[in-house]
């Protein structure tokens, strides 16, 4: 039997499919599958034992004609709820081929089953769940997994998988044991969050007697200087497992609703999440940390300097709770 599965979409999100793809792999155990990524998140699968093959799409090849070069596969999944994701699983001319969307996007709807023959709809939406507040979304682990069900695939493994090394921890050397790590993303200094106050929120940690470390999402290094400056230790530009061993080492983790969030969830460390002020509701269902301890907090509506005070005193509890459970 030949298998395919498909994501294409985000670091974060494929992380999330792990336990789909681990369902897969012990539901077929003798089967071949192959994996397609896209070259930013493809680093998620690099020592994934769970496929046989991993391949990514090029940017330059659509992913219809892609897909047509996987013909004679037995089954096809679209990982990702994308038009391209669906269009390469589409392509394979798989007998079984599954894949899915969402409630309100009516023109995937439609067009779905031209690329798959097992599909589900996702009630996700985030504009119904903050109108009808009893609407309930499965994580996107469950949705994924019932996705995959429709394949075939019914020993659920529920587990996030990534694969930390020693190689990776020894990388550490030097840092603190089990300090509280903040991971610096874009959403802490956009709104409902400012530079300003994420720097208080980062002595407020460090004033807990707890060793403090930031980890520093790409696109923010120009913001490390700032931390720096004001005594933290600020790690940046990390490889992503040495990112994952940091995460690993936490006694807690302190993120903005990123990837990070799924990172610290896959190394099984308790997480303070903030989420956006704006869709909460859907959210801090779909994506919250999986099967760890966790505090959610929602970032306020406005940066006056009430609402951001409430906000760090929020995080702050959070942390102090899961610190000392």
């Amino acid at each position: 039997m030949k298998i395919l599965l498909s994501r294409t979409d985000r670091i974060g999100d494929l992380i999330l499919s792990t336990p789909a793809i681990a369902t897969v792999r012990a539901s077929f155990p003798q089967a071949h599958v192959t994996m397609v990524t896209s070259p930013y998140n493809r680093v998620v699968m690099e020592r994934n034992p769970d496929v046989d093959e991993l391949v990514d799409l090029p940017r330059e090849v659509k992913p219809a004609a892609f897909g047509t070069g996987f013909r004679g596969y037995d089954i096809a999944v679209a990982l990702a709820p994308r038009t391209q994701d669906l269009q390469l699983v589409g392509a394979t001319r798989a007998p079984v081929r599954a894949g899915y969307t969402y409630v309100r996007r009516w023109l995937a709807r439609l067009t779905l089953p031209l690329y798959v023959n097992r599909s589900t709809i996702s009630p996700a939406d985030p504009e119904l769940c903050d109108r009808e507040p009893s609407r309930l979304v499965k994580h996107e682990v469950d949705q994924l997994l019932d996705l995959v069900a429709l394949a075939g695939a019914h020993a659920r493994v529920p587990e996030l998988r990534l694969e930390v090394n020693d190689a990776d921890r020894a990388r550490l050397a030097g840092v603190p044991e089990s300090p509280v790590v903040l991971h610096l993303g874009m959403r802490w200094f956009t709104t409902g969050s400012t530079v300003e106050s994420t720097l208080e929120l980062a002595t407020q940690l460090r004033n807990l007697g707890v060793p403090l470390v930031l980890s520093c999402a790409q696109e923010c290094v120009a913001y490390a200087k700032v931390f720096r400056d004001a005594g933290h230790l600020v790690l940046d530009r990390l490889a992503f497992y040495t990112w994952a061993a940091l995460f690993e080492r936490a006694r807690c983790v302190v993120t903005v609703d990123t990837g990070a969030t799924h990172v610290a969830s896959a190394v099984r460390r308790p997480t303070v999440v903030a989420f956006e002020h704006r869709y909460f509701r859907l959210n801090s269902q779909e994506w919250a940390p999986y099967r760890v301890p966790s505090v959610l907090v929602r970032k306020p509506e406005t940066e006056d300097a009430a609402a951001l005070a409430q906000f760090r005193a929020e995080v702050v509890r959070g942390v102090t709770e899961l610190i000392d459970a």
